[in-house]
């Protein structure tokens, strides 16, 4: 039995189809983003009725206000210092748990509950992990460290506190997108580099590394888009303090758009930052692009 259907029948179906995912994108996605970027151009006060244009002027301000230039620097030290660790402990772990181990789904499911559990929750924990009566004091206390500082308040220590529990959130999930990529290396590859006298280093150098280049190019294209988006783990454990030294451009949009009602320097802020990601973006896929690992 035959079935066929005219061309204008099948373009119907088709936007009939494609129509409503649009339509939802438009309104949640599309129609913000417009909106956004219209805002950036007024004085828009949600405490003010008068909403004067302001043209370029919240770019000038922002340009001038030396939270922001601080906040741009804390977002890049934050994502230089995360995504290069997260990368490479991921890829290591799905090597690890790619071996034939003794209980090897177990170590699979603990390495990634950290990536399902709530990033408040596991935020709220490291709190108290970090804090000066905390699990990590007493730690090193215990192998003879002499340390009574609380890891939050301290300018110095506050940043990387939260790089370190990002990349222990994080490193679980990614290592699910390396394992898969390793599971489908195939194994002649390794039983004949072995035959060569290959040791598991050059086996890891010289085929995994290599043969995983696309995984690796979504690992590090969405970690630098996580990095430069971290706001939950900020706005719990540190409020971007203590003298902003861990406030990122995320929370520098949410605190001038939802603490002072400023939106039009909030949206500017945002406009500055999703251009900052796109760039970023362009060019690791010019420059590093899948095949350059």
């Amino acid at each position: 039995m035959k079935f066929s259907s005219s061309k204008k029948e099948q373009r119907f179906w088709a936007y009939l189809f494609l129509g409503f995912p649009l339509l939802l994108m438009s309104v949640f996605v599309f129609f913000p983003i417009a909106f956004a970027f219209v805002v950036s151009f007024y004085d828009w006060n949600l405490l003010i009725p008068d909403k004067p244009f302001v043209g370029l002027g919240n770019y000038f301000e922002l340009f001038k206000d030396e939270v922001f230039v601080k906040a741009v620097k804390n977002t890049i030290v934050y994502t230089m210092g995360v995504v290069p660790v997260q990368t490479m402990l991921s890829l290591f772990l799905a090597f690890i748990m790619n071996q034939k181990i003794v209980g090897i789904a177990f170590f699979r499911t603990a390495f990634y509950i950290p990536a399902v559990t709530s990033s408040v929750v596991t935020s709220i924990i490291f709190v108290w992990i970090y804090s000066k009566p905390g699990l990590l004091n007493y730690i090193l206390d215990t192998v003879g460290i002499d340390s009574n500082i609380d890891w939050l308040t301290n300018p110095s220590t506050v940043l990387p506190a939260i790089m370190v529990l990002n990349i222990w959130t994080t490193s679980g999930y990614f290592m699910v997108s390396f394992l898969a990529g390793l599971q489908s290396i195939p194994t002649t590859l390794y039983e004949a580099a072995k035959i060569d006298g290959a040791n598991q280093w050059r086996l890891f150098k010289d085929i995994t590394v290599p043969m995983v280049r696309p995984v690796t190019y979504f690992v590090v294209v969405m970690s630098l888009i996580g990095c430069f988006q971290v706001f939950d783990q900020i706005f719990i454990m540190s409020s971007g303090g203590p003298d902003n030294s861990s406030t990122t451009m995320s929370y520098y949009v949410y605190q001038n758009s939802f603490k002072y009602f400023r939106f039009g320097l909030g949206a500017a802020s945002a406009v500055i930052l999703a251009l900052l990601i796109f760039t970023v973006t362009a060019i690791q896929k010019k420059y590093l692009p899948p095949d350059y690992y």
